[in-house]
């Protein structure tokens, strides 16, 4: 890892746990609140202990995007959570041959960069 992406890495980190200290939930109570704290602090240790190891310079920009993405969309959402999409379903393919391959390939390409890693944790 660069020196420059190790900065950009590292300013990441410490801007989730900011947003972190500062969140209030878009209710207003008190319960959630915290409990959406704890959300942003253990899915941001979470996913950094993850990827530390990561040395390919493609997916480290690929994580880095991924985290700058949740953020922009969690701040002007006001919530933590990875928004759900509504992908389409599987059609009519059995669960083998190529109709079934393509249609798998296409839904991992409709996936939005901001839930890449969300359902490899959950």
């Amino acid at each position: 890892m660069t020196p420059v992406t190790r900065q950009e890495v590292l300013g990441l980190y410490r801007k989730i746990f900011r947003i972190a200290r500062k969140w209030q939930s878009a209710s207003g109570q008190m319960e959630e609140t915290i409990k959406e704290k704890q959300y942003i602090i253990n899915e941001a240790k979470t996913l950094f202990l993850k990827n530390k190891n990561l040395t390919d310079p493609k997916l480290i920009k690929q994580c880095i995007d991924e985290c700058t993405a949740r953020i922009e969309i969690g701040l002007h959402y006001h919530i933590p959570y990875p928004r759900p999409t509504h992908l389409p379903p599987m059609g009519l393919a059995q669960q083998h041959g190529r109709t079934f391959r393509h249609q798998e390939k296409l839904r991992k390409l409709s996936k939005p960069i901001y839930l890449k890693s969300h359902d490899e944790i959950s």
